[in-house]
C-alpha cells in the first residue's frame, strides 16, 4: 500500500466511523447520504500529505482534515440547490431526493459540524487552524456569490472568472495544505509556498472540471454532461470563446446563452460545443491548465523538504491534472 493509499484509507475509515445520524431523521439522513457517497476526498488527503511533507504527526491533522471535507460537502449540498443540479457523483442530489428546505438545513448542520471537527486536535493548534479554515470558508462563499452573479452579468471577463474560481475552488485546496503544514510546525515561508502550490493546483483542477463538464463521460464524471452550458454558467470555455470569436459566432453564443431566447437543452449544448470545436477551445483550456500545473510544481520545488515526500505531492498533482472524473 502506498502512502497515498494509506492516507486515503485513514480518511475513509474516519468518515465511516462518524455517526452522522440523529433526530429529526430528515435533518441527519441527508448528511449521512452525502458523506457516505465517497468522492475524491482530495482536500483531506492534501492536508495529510502536507503534514507528512514537513515531518508532522498526521494523526493530529485527521480531524481538521475531516472538517475541510465536511465543509466542502456542505458547499456542494447548497450549490446543487442554486444550480438546480439533479445529479452529484452519479446519484440524486440532496435537494432532489428530499427537498430544498431540508437540503438547506442539513447543509447548515454540516457547516457547524465542520467547526466541531477543527477542535479535535492539540489545543495549541486550534487558533491557527480556525483562522485558516474561517478565512477559506468566507472566500468560498464570496466565490459562490460571484459565480451566481456571473449568470446574469454580460460583462464578465476571463480575469473575473479566474478570480472567482480561485475563491470558490482553489482556496480550499490551499487551506487544506496550509492546515497540514501548520500542524507540522512548518517554517513560515514553507507554509506560504505549500499554500501557493494548492492555489495553482486548484486553478488547474477547476479548469479540468470545466472541460469534463463539456467533454467528460457522464458515467465517469457523475454529473449531467453539458450541465454548465444548460445552466448558462460563465466558464473559461465560454469566456475564451467569446473573446476570440468572430461576430457571427459571438452573436450566436450570446443568443444561445440569452434566457429570453429559450432553446431545447440538448440542441443548445450541441450548438455551443460546435462553436467550441471550431475555435479549438478545448486545446486552449488545456494550455491554460498546463500553465497552472507547472506553476504549482515550481511552488512545490521551492519547499524545504525531502525530495521523496515532495514527489508524493507531485504525483498526486499529476493525477488530478490528468483525471477523467
Amino acid at each position: 500500500m502506498t502512502k497515498i493509499e494509506h492516507f486515503q484509507q485513514q480518511i475513509n475509515d474516519l468518515i465511516k466511523s462518524q455517526q452522522f445520524d440523529g433526530n429529526p431523521k430528515a435533518l441527519y439522513e441527508p448528511i449521512a447520504y452525502t458523506m457516505h457517497q465517497g468522492g475524491k476526498r482530495l482536500r483531506p488527503l492534501l492536508a495529510l500529505l502536507a503534514c507528512d511533507l514537513f515531518g508532522g504527526d498526521t494523526d493530529k491533522v485527521l480531524y481538521p482534515a475531516l472538517a475541510v471535507e465536511v465543509f466542502h460537502n456542505f458547499t456542494l449540498v447548497h450549490d446543487d440547490i442554486m444550480d438546480k443540479a439533479p445529479l452529484r457523483r452519479g446519484k440524486e442530489t440532496v435537494y432532489k431526493k428530499w427537498n430544498s428546505d431540508i437540503a438547506i438545513l442539513s447543509g447548515d448542520t454540516m457547516f457547524a459540524l465542520a467547526y466541531q471537527y477543527t477542535l479535535k486536535t492539540d489545543t495549541a493548534l486550534i487558533p491557527g487552524i480556525l483562522q485558516v479554515f474561517s478565512k477559506a470558508a468566507i472566500e468560498v462563499c464570496e466565490g459562490q456569490q460571484m459565480d451566481m452573479e456571473f449568470e446574469t452579468d454580460s460583462e464578465v471577463t476571463l480575469v473575473d472568472y479566474l478570480d472567482m474560481i480561485r475563491l470558490k475552488t482553489a482556496v480550499l485546496l490551499g487551506a487544506s495544505l496550509e492546515i497540514g503544514a501548520l500542524v507540522a510546525s512548518a517554517k513560515k515561508q514553507d507554509v506560504k509556498a505549500i499554500y501557493d502550490f494548492g492555489i495553482a493546483l486548484g486553478m488547474a483542477f477547476q479548469l479540468k472540471d470545466d472541460l469534463l463538464d463539456v467533454y467528460g463521460n457522464q458515467d465517469d464524471f457523475g454529473k449531467v454532461s453539458g450541465g454548465d452550458i444548460a445552466a448558462n454558467k460563465k466558464t473559461f470555455l465560454l469566456l475564451k470563446a467569446l473573446e476570440i470569436a468572430d461576430k457571427a459566432d459571438h452573436d450566436q453564443l450570446t443568443k444561445l446563452y440569452n434566457s429570453k431566447n429559450p432553446i431545447a437543452e440538448a440542441e443548445k449544448i450541441s450548438a455551443v460545443k460546435a462553436i467550441y470545436e471550431k475555435l479549438e477551445i478545448k486545446q486552449t483550456v488545456e494550455a491554460a491548465m498546463e500553465d497552472y500545473y507547472q506553476q504549482a510544481i515550481r511552488f512545490l520545488r521551492n519547499v524545504d523538504a525531502s525530495e521523496d515526500k515532495k514527489e508524493d505531492l507531485a504525483s498526486f498533482a499529476s493525477f488530478l491534472y490528468t483525471r477523467n472524473y
